[in-house]
């Protein structure tokens, strides 16, 4: 059944999208909002579907609540993204082919709203995901104990400047999407979101016109992860990154 209403979580990594995902699913009156196209943009193989049009059933089956709300959390990266686009292009709600890619989601996801998730300091952004990708600790449940994991000599300066630079395209991909749509987004920062956990997911449904007075917010599902290990790392690549710069940000 087509949605009666539908929104994208944008996203770099490590900006707690996953975290403020599970908070929003926990509502249940505001989608399902998961990583739906973090696979092959090959979806009808990916999802064992015959054709498009029940491909696009499926979809606004596993993203969506009883009230007919859809939802999805989404990180841009080419040329996944420009792969993506073109198999919705056949998609019965598309319509036509010749529209932008604005067009193509918003047709496909009705009723669209446009949610951008993005963290202030991409330096601690970066360490995170540096730190995830060695440990591979992405995500670990409050309820569980963290395993130990050696990372003394896990550092990379060149790895952590890579990133720094990546989640900065990455966003800008993002942002060059909206300046075609004319869209403007809600705006969510990492740094504001851990400080004020349930004011915000409460903000995100005044933003989609659902009740976010009487509903139940589930406390946090996931735990911390930044550690003394995070801090030393930051702190070693923003001396190694502002090296003999005569002016320094940080």
């Amino acid at each position: 059944m087509k949605p009666k209403l539908s929104y994208t979580i944008w996203f770099s990594q490590r900006t707690g999208s996953t975290l403020l995902c599970k908070a929003i699913e926990s509502t249940g009156v505001a989608g399902v909002p998961r990583e739906w196209f973090n696979c092959p943009p090959d979806l009808l193989t990916n999802f064992h579907q015959k054709n498009h049009a029940d491909l696009q059933e499926y979809l606004y089956k596993l993203g969506s609540t009883p009230n007919g709300v859809f939802a999805i959390n989404h990180s841009f990266y080419e040329p996944h993204f420009t792969q993506l686009i073109e198999t919705l292009r056949n998609f019965p709600a598309c319509g036509s082919a010749t529209i932008k890619r604005t067009a193509v989601w918003e047709r496909v996801f009705p009723n669209h709203r446009h949610i951008f998730m993005t963290r202030r300091n991409k330096v601690r952004l970066a360490v995170s995901w540096w730190k995830a990708i060695q440990s591979t600790e992405w995500h670990v449940p409050t309820n569980e104990p963290r395993k130990p994991v050696d990372l003394s000599d896990k550092y990379s300066f060149d790895a952590i400047n890579h990133l720094y630079n990546e989640c900065s395209m990455r966003e800008a991909g993002i942002q060059e999407f909206f300046t075609e749509g004319g869209i403007t987004p809600l705006n969510i920062f990492y740094e504001d979101f851990i400080h004020n956990y349930e004011q915000t997911i409460r903000t995100i449904l005044n933003y989609l016109e659902l009740d976010s007075k009487s509903v139940t917010i589930a406390p946090p599902a996931l735990a911390k992860l930044a550690d003394t290990v995070s801090e030393e790392w930051a702190q070693r690549f923003r001396e190694e990154r502002q090296k003999d710069w005569p002016n320094r940000g940080w």
